[in-house]
C-alpha cells in the first residue's frame, strides 16, 4: 500500500528525443502513483547553464505536456483500481456538501483529493483534522470520491 512518486525535468541541456522517449517508456513500465514534471530553466550558479545543446523552450514545454498526459492515463487507471477500497483519510475541510480529505498518498496542495459526500444517516459530520474511514465510490485522473464507512 505504498505510493511511489517522482518528479522529472523535461528539456535538460543536451536531452535528445531518444532520451526523452526512454523516459516515457520507463514511466509506462514503472506505473508511478504520483508524478510531477517541470521544464528545465537555468539557475544562477548552476554548472548546467554552461552545457551545450540547450533544448528550445517550445520543445521543453511539449515534452513536459506529453509526459504529464502519459502520467494522467496511468493515474486514472491506478485510481480506478481503488474503487470499492476502504481508506483512512485525513479531513482537510468541511462544508454543507460534505468534506474534502486526503489519503496517506496525497500531499496537500499538490495531489488530488478525496471528496466525501455528506451522509444522510451519519451520527455526526466529519470534523477538520479528523481521521476517517471511507469507501471509494468513484474516481477520475486525479481525485477520489468516497462515503464514510459506518463505525
Amino acid at each position: 500500500d505504498l505510493a511511489i512518486r517522482s518528479t522529472f525535468i523535461a528539456g535538460f541541456p543536451g536531452e535528445t528525443e531518444a532520451e526523452f522517449e526512454e523516459l516515457i517508456v520507463f514511466l509506462k513500465e514503472a506505473q508511478l502513483d504520483r508524478v510531477g514534471c517541470f521544464t528545465y530553466s537555468p539557475v544562477e550558479g548552476a554548472k548546467a547553464n554552461d552545457l551545450p545543446d540547450a533544448v528550445p523552450e517550445e520543445v521543453k514545454e511539449a515534452r513536459r505536456r506529453r509526459l504529464m498526459q502519459v502520467q494522467e492515463e496511468i493515474s486514472k487507471t491506478r485510481l480506478q483500481a481503488k474503487r470499492g477500497a476502504v481508506l483512512q483519510v485525513l479531513v482537510d475541510s468541511v462544508d454543507s456538501k460534505g468534506a474534502v480529505a486526503r489519503s496517506a498518498a496525497d500531499a496537500p496542495e499538490i495531489d488530488g483529493v478525496v471528496t466525501i459526500k455528506k451522509s444522510r444517516g451519519a451520527k455526526s459530520a466529519p470534523k477538520q483534522g479528523e481521521f476517517l474511514q471511507v469507501k471509494v465510490t468513484n474516481s477520475d485522473a486525479h481525485d477520489l470520491w468516497a462515503e464514510p464507512v459506518s463505525q
